[in-house]
């Protein structure tokens, strides 16, 4: 029942209008990995680290059964560093500095127990790096899903289209929907979206939800309205890995049991906002998780008499 995970393992600095931090841990492996885990072990994390980047970390992940043997550790190079400032909406930002550093090295090579995972969750990177990953898998896994970016799409759209017909789920938020389909309407850039090759699509809204499309089915879970957010960075990646820990978890991958995937996923990624970084994520307890899916179970739910 193990979980691969793809992704950037690195350090943020982030500025919100309710505050500044000037050197976090963050990537999108990070808060996969810290949400997924909730759900299912091990996840076999797959990455590249600097000698820079903190053996505390690696062992809080341990601890909570990430397994490293595909985390790549570079001596004499830093980690990959970004650093943004949001406006006060909290739904756009800025990009300060991205300093690639050991990305740029990035090759990864799956361990041999890697390889026959039945699950596989690809975040967002060079639309090649996906590719490779996938075709190392000595088996088919029974469920492949990517994230990606306008970045991609603008700059390597060859080589995403290549990915997106050997993937079954996309993850990508509203405007990257209609810019990879053309389409303004959501519905109509689902569709033209799953013509390239994803079975299943998870358009993000942020703070206005998400939208999960499968054939001629559509499903929306709204996002929960927060006291507080503090720090937006990372929630599309614990969404991702909440929805993946589930789906791994229960091993169904029917639109029905997605649709529950989507409101965990939604679930952990309120908990990702209320503070900096992975933070919020280190403290939840399966308590914690429950009370937070009943919330939003709470909030689509009602009766109603039609007269």
């Amino acid at each position: 029942m193990s979980l691969v995970v793809v992704g950037t393992m690195a350090f943020d600095a982030i500025e919100t209008p309710f505050g500044k931090v000037n050197q976090i841990v963050g990537g999108s492996a990070t808060y996969v990995a810290y949400a997924a885990s909730n759900f299912v072990k091990p996840i076999q994390q797959v990455s590249i680290v600097g000698y820079d980047f903190p053996k505390e970390e690696m062992e809080e992940l341990t601890k909570r059964g990430v397994q490293l043997d595909g985390v790549e550790i570079v001596a004499d190079k830093k980690s990959f560093f970004w650093s943004g400032r949001y406006h006060m909406d909290m739904n756009s930002r800025d990009t300060l500095v991205t300093d690639l550093n050991v990305l740029l090295d990035f090759n990864p090579e799956l361990p041999q127990a890697y390889r026959d995972a039945e699950f596989v969750m690809l975040g967002n990177l060079h639309p090649a790096i996906q590719k490779k990953v996938i075709e190392q898998m000595s088996v088919r896994p029974k469920l492949i899903a990517m994230d990606t970016m306008n970045f991609w799409m603008e700059s390597a759209m060859p080589e995403l289209e290549e990915v997106l017909k050997m993937v079954d789920v996309l993850m990508i938020n509203d405007s990257e929907a209609r810019q990879l389909s053309g389409q303004f309407s959501l519905v109509k850039a689902a569709k033209a979206i799953m013509e390239m090759g994803p079975k299943f699509l998870v358009i993000k809204k942020g703070e206005h939800g998400a939208l999960l499309f499968h054939q001629d089915n559509v499903f929306f879970a709204p996002a929960l309205p927060l006291e507080d957010v503090f720090d937006p960075t990372g929630a599309g990646d614990t969404f991702a890995g909440g929805f993946m820990g589930h789906i791994a978890r229960t091993k169904d991958i029917s639109f029905e049991n997605m649709k529950t995937g989507i409101i965990v996923g939604s679930a952990l990624a309120s908990f990702c906002v209320e503070k900096f970084g992975p933070d919020r994520l280190r403290e939840i307890s399966q308590q914690d998780i429950h009370t937070r899916i009943e919330q939003f179970v709470n909030l689509v739910n009602f009766d109603i008499e039609l007269v």
